[in-house]
């Protein structure tokens, strides 16, 4: 279930719905802001996603069950003070670093179901599945032996965790992308599932992948995800910034949502998601923080319009219900909640009415002044159920959590 877009002037501000956050790594929030150096040399070479990798398995390498629960519950509370109250957790670092599992296969899972616990976000946790390093079936290099899954220990980590679902917790699947499951595994991990589990996968997020996958499935991912998957609204595509015209019609037609991660997609050089063609086809979306280098959902959506701006060189591109850009990319924002599997609608931020950005503001223009005129941040309480997570711009436990996570920063660096 989506949410409305409810805005209302309250005693203590304005009250806006929080935001879901479509895609998270945790664990990258630990590295946000170190992969910025030059790696590439020599005539002709240049850093992408893929050099951006090194540094990322770099970190992954180092990450304990302590260190991912300290890491994970500063990036949800800080979430919480931004204006999220959900977030899908695509959870892909399983094992020890050598690839061995734990005593406890799930202990990985569970230091992010202890970290949302700690912080009060709504968790949607989904193990991902990750069983080869291409298209051509290779096997996963060493540095990627500690997210590895066959079939079935995979759903044993998924039957482990779906019991744990609760009002807080949802469990759902995440395909880690066509390059890294297997057709057969897909079909078999797809065909165990329950009625209306979530299912995440990352796809068509760089061109390189494109190529790949027509050289050897002989169709572009999302072209021949559809073809071969059975595609509705209980799935969720991560990325799809690689699209021709029939893809975006056939996607949008499929109910699925995409989840866009703007701040991750230009920091990796990824490219520009066809936004406006996809809204024109009634296509559902939402957004995420992905490697989480920038944890403001004000932002995602700012330079998701900003982006096609550039691109097209005329402005408001976001609009069709609304003619507020704001007010449509708010109300899209709400409509990906589905994706998280969680049908409540208690959730909610109260918003800083003194702020000057603010001074004189109406529900009509409200959306528009939040996301476009400036970077204070605005949110002063956050609130799901009956609980205050975060009041005067601050969370409840700030302290404790940031004390714990540089104490965790100070391990991972060590060295």
């Amino acid at each position: 279930m989506s949410r409305a877009l409810n805005i209302s002037r309250e005693p203590g501000g304005w009250r806006v719905p929080g935001l879901s956050n479509l895609h998270s790594h945790a664990f990258q929030r630990a590295m946000a802001g170190m992969a910025e150096r030059r790696t590439s040399t020599g005539d002709g070479a240049h850093d992408s996603f893929w050099t951006w990798r090194e540094t990322m398995y770099r970190f992954a390498a180092r990450m304990t069950p302590d260190t991912l629960h300290a890491v994970a519950a500063q990036l949800y509370a800080e979430m919480l003070e931004a204006g999220y109250t959900r977030v899908c957790e695509f959870h892909y670092v399983h094992h020890r670093p050598d690839g061995r599992a734990y005593d406890d296969p799930a202990e990985m899972s569970l230091a992010l179901v202890a970290a949302a616990r700690e912080t009060g976000i709504r968790l949607t946790l989904l193990p991902v599945l990750y069983m080869t390093g291409g298209f051509d079936g290779r096997a996963l290099s060493p540095r990627q032996a500690r997210f590895g899954h066959d079939v079935d220990a995979y759903l044993r980590l998924f039957e482990t965790l779906r019991a744990r679902d609760c009002d807080e917790l949802r469990v759902g699947v995440a395909l880690h992308s066509l390059r890294a499951v297997p057709e057969a595994a897909m079909r078999d991990v797809l065909a165990a599932l329950p009625a209306r589990t979530p299912v995440h996968i990352h796809i068509a997020e760089q061109v390189g992948e494109v190529e790949d996958c027509l050289a050897v499935r002989g169709a572009r991912p999302v072209e021949w995800l559809l073809a071969n998957a059975p595609v509705d609204a209980h799935w969720t595509l991560v990325h799809a910034t690689h699209l021709d015209a029939d893809e975006t019609v056939r996607l949008a037609r499929s109910r699925a949502t995409v989840a866009l991660c703007p701040t991750t997609e230009a920091n990796l050089g990824d490219g520009l998601f066809p936004l406006r063609a996809y809204l024109d086809a009634g296509g559902r979306w939402g957004i995420g923080s992905d490697s989480h280098i920038s944890v403001s959902p004000v932002e995602e959506l700012r330079w998701l319009e900003y982006g096609q701006r550039l691109a097209g060189r005329r402005r408001t591109i976001a609009t069709g219900a609304f003619d507020s850009v704001g007010q449509t990319l708010l109300a899209g924002a709400l409509d990906g909640d589905r994706a998280t599997g969680f049908d409540a609608d208690d959730e909610w931020l109260l918003l800083d009415a003194d702020a000057p950005v603010l001074a004189g503001a109406d529900a009509d223009d409200l959306a528009d002044r939040w996301i476009f005129s400036g970077n204070r941040p605005l949110v002063r309480e956050t609130r799901i159920g009956d609980r205050r997570l975060v009041a005067d711009g601050r969370h409840l436990q700030a302290e404790t959590i940031a004390e714990d996570y540089r104490r965790a920063m100070r391990t991972l660096l060590a060295d």
